[in-house]
């Protein structure tokens, strides 16, 4: 073991800190590789946002834990539900990126085509969601008790608190991951569902080959390839007669399970062309009142002051309590993103998040907030404030964006950043009126 102190020569003190720095690089690209194979064995593929933040592995490590969590773990809600409230949530913003993801998840999971024909044809529990959705996406300091007490209070078509707890995670969540989608130009990568190319088996991963590893796996051999191959084999035989009955009657098995196999291929291909027409569907049938989007925030209306209502004294307790486990890996995630390695300064990221919980209506009294106009830059903050408030409008060619003064796994950590602080925003305003109406 090579121990570093500072009485050491240079020379050998330099090269201490290329192999510890050599080996923290090493650690973070197997911890990427590690959380790509897991989502490979569970998806079957590695979508483009879990690519983009691959680059911050301590971070996708726990954003894809909490997504599991929330969409395929134990909760109130059935997998389709959740699928399709992630869709609503997403179509608000018309990501087509996660509205097509979800809607091929929607199936896969056993949901009711029909649905997917828009709002219109869900349930009618799905549709009374429809107004916490647009309010929470667009401009959350409207959600109120009120809208809690409705969907607790339809009748037969009621919520429970814990479906409605988990119905407001999905939502808040897929709300906020179109903003890093956009922000990060995912959206237009429209194959999420990524396919095994021709001739290439399923378990071939096209990370290998960025990692240096060019050794694809070698398809199998075509029964005529297999035919000429034990001909060859058969030449040195002296029992001919009987190798050639023995050969002729594998032929034949053959031929039946090629014919079989053709037909089988055709019939699955029908099925996933069939289910790729139904997952291109138009964001905009799954949502109501398209006008109604992000207007500024008043200073006349009454604005959310943290010091009265906060993640860490309310919000974190009540949403655990009401959906096990949840605040903890939320927690989780609103931690890393901020302790994060980076060149971005802890100031610096405590201005990003404060601004965009300021244009989100919520504020912080022990803040100084002239500490964002010195710490962000013009074009900084109209970035923020659009991803945050508006991320679908930034790809119109009346809402042109350019900005990137930082390297791409900064860009990647503002984005998250964004994602995050917009998050816990909405979680906050959600809870807010839960707990009003637990109290009423």
């Amino acid at each position: 073991m090579i121990i570093c102190t500072n009485k050491m020569e240079y020379p050998l003190r330099t090269q201490c800190q290329r192999v510890q720095k050599q080996m923290m690089v090493n650690g973070e690209k197997e911890r990427v590789s590690l959380l790509f194979m897991k989502a490979l064995v569970s998806r079957g593929s590695v979508d483009a946002v879990s690519q983009q933040m691959a680059s911050h592995p301590q971070y996708l490590e726990s954003f894809l834990r909490t997504q599991h969590y929330i969409l395929h773990m134990d909760g109130p809600l059935p997998l389709p539900y959740r699928h399709y409230i992630a869709i609503m949530a997403a179509a608000r913003h018309h990501c087509n990126y996660l509205v097509y993801l979800h809607s091929a998840q929607f199936l896969r999971v056993g949901g009711d085509p029909l649905w997917l024909q828009g709002l219109e044809a869900a349930p009618p529990r799905l549709r009374l969601l429809d107004h916490i959705n647009k309010a929470l996406a667009h401009q959350p300091w409207m959600t109120a008790c009120s809208h809690i007490k409705t969907l607790l209070k339809a009748g037969e078509q009621c919520w429970s608190l814990a479906e409605l707890v988990q119905a407001v995670v999905i939502l808040a969540h897929c709300h906020s991951l179109c903003s890093f989608v956009f922000g990060c130009d995912t959206d237009s990568d429209l194959a999420p569902l990524s396919k095994s190319p021709n001739g290439t088996p399923p378990t071939f991963c096209p990370f290998d080959a960025a990692n240096g590893n060019a050794n694809v796996p070698q398809s199998l051999p075509t029964p005529s390839e297999h035919i000429t191959r034990r001909r060859s084999l058969d030449s040195s035989c002296d029992m001919v007669c009987l190798k050639e009955r023995i050969q002729k009657s594998q032929e034949e098995r053959e031929k039946r399970e090629e014919r079989f196999l053709q037909t089988h291929t055709l019939q699955q291909t029908d099925m996933e062309e069939e289910e790729e027409m139904i997952c291109f569907a138009d964001p905009s049938r799954f949502i109501t009142d398209s006008d109604f989007c992000y207007q500024e925030f008043a200073r006349r209306e009454e604005e959310f002051r943290v010091q009265d209502y906060s993640w860490e004294d309310h919000g974190f307790s009540l949403i655990n309590r009401l959906y096990s486990d949840i605040g903890h890996l939320l927690d989780d995630r609103f931690r890393s993103v901020t302790t994060l390695p980076s060149l971005l300064s802890a100031d610096l990221k405590r201005a990003i998040w404060n601004y965009i919980h300021c244009v989100l209506g919520i504020r912080y009294d022990d803040y100084d907030y002239g500490e964002v106009n010195q710490l962000l830059e013009r074009d900084l903050k109209l970035y923020i404030k659009a991803m945050a408030c508006f991320p679908d409008a930034t790809k119109t060619s009346s809402c042109p964006l350019s900005w990137a003064p930082l390297k791409t796994s900064e860009r990647i950590h503002v984005n998250l950043l964004i994602m995050e602080a917009r998050l816990q925003a909405e979680l906050l305003y959600a809870l807010r009126a839960i707990t009003q109406y637990m109290i009423a």
